[in-house]
Formats: structure tokens, sequence, C-alpha cells
């Protein structure tokens, strides 16, 4: 900017590129006390941070607030981080905010808090992106220390769960200033491993400073980056770093990391013996649905077989044989009834006809029923009932003294003319 008479719009310009060019300004952390805090209609957050004499306004974004755990109140001390700007309309300076934290806060969790809301933003977090683990792994890689416990504790755990897998190690270190890179480039060796099917990041417990090479930038990006699903076992279940986030799978430890990695041979045998078991049983019920099928088949071919039907029809043949006789012997059975003409017609036959030899009966006399009883029959006397028997031997008595009543009767006929 050059020495005369500058516009206000290019004052402003000039004031904010200086401040713009600052890196101090551009990354700085600021403590005081809210003396107003509002959140507008379209989402942005406006406040005022004081302490005795001095104050500074800051805005943060819509999209920054929703991603912000700690929401802060007018009155509270707290610690904001951001970059210094201008606000030309008003022509003062202001605090452009992305992270919000109580006061108190170390240093290292708000650095942690800021890389946390950076990341997610950028969709490292996303729970879409987290790959299952293999079910039945073959080659497992390990990034860890060569000499520490932790790979020590991985290979029991999984040579006792499942010995079929074969572990990788990529040894790196785990703590230190050179630690983001070594375990950066253990994750790009693993990367070159033929037919790994997953890989485990692990660490023993530690102070947060000891952790800190776990939340940087870098490993996390590694991580992402990974073409195997990760899982992260890094120090305690209390302790949670950058890299957990990114993690396709957090183990609470290096141990428990091992048991979400490989099966476990007691349960893979429980397994198979309920497939068993399961398979049996299957096998069993086709076997008994196909002998019901078996069974109903062959009785429709029993019923629709020559041989059935001609049980069949001699059965109905023989029904009707049965019914036919019994309303014949019904039909022909001679009627006792005195009345009838019949009945009459024998007992003149007794008054006026008596047989030769024989008395003449009075016309009370029990009534004999046998007339013309020979021509009645009809079927021999094994087939009549057993009560009728009688009747039928009084019927052909009767019937064999016809013969020569008519002859007697005959004979007085012929002296008479």
């Amino acid at each position: 900017m050059t020495a005369g008479v500058v516009s206000v719009e290019d004052l402003s310009s000039y004031i904010r590129s200086l401040l713009e060019r600052d890196a101090l300004l551009q990354d700085v952390w600021v403590e005081g006390e809210v003396s107003r805090f509002t959140i507008a209609s379209s989402g942005h957050a406006y406040l005022t941070l004081q302490q005795d004499s001095a104050r500074i306004d800051g805005v943060m974004w819509r999209a920054l607030v929703g991603r912000q755990r700690f929401i802060p109140r007018v009155g509270d001390n707290i610690v904001v981080h951001g970059k210094i700007t201008t606000y030309d309309r008003q022509g003062k300076y202001q605090l452009l905010a992305d992270v919000f934290q109580p006061a108190g806060i170390g240093i290292l969790q708000l650095r942690l808090e800021q890389l946390r809301q950076k990341l997610e933003a950028e969709g490292l977090f996303d729970p879409a992106r987290k790959r299952e683990l293999p079910l039945f792994p073959r080659r497992i890689g390990v990034a860890t220390s060569a000499t520490g416990a932790v790979w020590h504790d991985i290979q029991t755990v999984i040579g006792r769960r499942y010995p079929l897998a074969e572990l990788v190690l990529a040894p790196t270190l785990v703590q230190g200033d050179g630690a983001p890179d070594a375990i950066v480039s253990a994750l790009a060796l693993l990367q070159g491993e033929p037919d790994l099917d997953l890989i485990i990041l692990a660490r023993g417990g530690g102070s947060m400073e000891d952790l800190w090479c776990f939340n940087d930038e870098r490993v996390a990006r590694a991580i992402f980056a990974s073409r195997y699903p990760v899982i992260s076992a890094i120090g305690h279940e209390t302790d949670v770093t950058i890299a957990d986030y990114v993690a396709d799978i957090r183990a609470p430890t290096p141990s428990a990391a091992a048991e979400l990695a490989v099966p476990s041979r007691e349960e893979l045998a429980g397994f198979l013996n309920g497939l068993t078991t399961h398979a049996a049983m299957l096998v069993e019920q086709r076997i008994e649905t196909a002998t019901a099928q078996l069974s109903a088949l062959v009785h429709r071919l029993e019923r629709t077989s020559p041989a059935y039907r001609l049980v069949q029809q001699h059965a109905d043949v023989d029904a009707m044989a049965a019914k036919a006789r019994a309303l014949d012997s019904l039909h022909w059975a001679p009627r006792a009834t005195e009345g009838h003409p019949r009945s009459r017609i024998c007992i003149a036959r007794r008054q006026y006809l008596p047989a030769p030899g024989r008395q003449h009966q009075p016309a009370d006399a029990p009534l004999d029923l046998g007339c013309r009883a020979a021509r009645w029959r009809r079927f021999s006397d094994r087939d009549r009932d057993p009560p009728n028997r009688s009747l039928t031997a009084s019927y052909a008595g009767v019937a064999g003294t016809m013969p020569a009543r008519r002859q007697a009767a005959k004979r007085s006929s012929t002296k008479s003319g």
C-alpha cells in the first residue's frame, strides 16, 4: 500500500491482509468470560469475550456450531480457538471461532478437540465407511512395538483362540516424537503385504502425552487410507484417541483386539455341532415327509387299481344280495292274520272238505296256515330264519293232504251223477 489518500475499502482490505498473514493470529487460543452469547435464526453463534477492560467479539458459523460438544452460556469462562479477521461493515476486528471449550482444560486437550472437529468435518469418522471384519481371517497384520508386552499378548490370545491365523508384525515406535512417522511407515508396509485380512494397531496404557502420537493427523489419515480393516487398541478402555475414531473397530485393550480379530475354537466347535444337529433334523424331516408322500401315492394307486375296484364291486354285490334276500323274505312270508282272504279259504276248506281219515274240524279250530304253502316257497329251509322253519314244516304237511282231498271230492261227484 502506497502513501497518500486511500479509500476506506482499500484500508480495510490492507488491515485484513496484515492480520491474515500473521501466523500467530491465524491459530490462536483466547480465554475469557462470556458476556454475550446468542445463536441467530440462521444458526450462526455470536459472542463477546471480555477480561477486565478488554473485550473482543467473535462469531462461529452454523456448520461448526453443530459439531461442538460444549455450548457456552453468559458468565462462563471459556477457551476459544480461531483466527483474527476484520468485519469491514462495522470497521472492527473479530475472532472467527471454530472450537469452544471450558476454561481449565490443558492445551493438548484443546488441540485434540480442534483436530477431532476438523477430521469429523472431512468425513473420516463417518460410520457408513466402517468395514466389517472377516469371519475367518488367514493373515493378520500387527503394527506395534516388537519388544513390548502387547505383541506377546496378541500372539498368546490368537494362538489359543484360532491358531490357523498367521500373524505379520510391522514393528514401530509407539511413543515419542518420531512415533507418528514410524506408525505411518508401519501401516504403509502392511499395505504391501499380500492377502492380509485385517490390521491391528495396538499400544499399552500410558498418559495422555504417551499416547499423543495416536492423535496425530498423519496417523489418522494413514488409517483412513488403509485398504484393510483396522482395529485400534490404544491404551486402556478409558483412553480415547483420534486413531480410535478413524479405525473401523475400536477395542478397549490389545488383548480384546485379538479376541475381536479371530473366532474361538470352542465357539466354532459348538457352531459345527449345532449345524450337524440341524442337518440331521432336516434330513429326518425330509425322510418323514417323503415317506408320507409315498404312502399317500401307494394308497392312491391301490384305490385306482383294477383289483381294488373288483373287491369293492364284490362287496357291493354281496350287500345288494343280502338286501334282496331280506326284502324277498318279507314279501313272500305268509300272513297269519285270520281276516286275510287266504286264511278264510283255508277255514272253509276244513269245514266242507275234510281229508279222508280225518275228523271234521270245527270252525273255531286253530288256524292252519299251510294252504298252498308249497307254491309259496321260493327258497330252501336253510335260507330262512330259524323261527320260520317249524312253520314251513307245517306248510309241507298240509300240502301233502291236498291230493287225497281232491280224489275224494272227485269220487263223490261221480257217484252222485
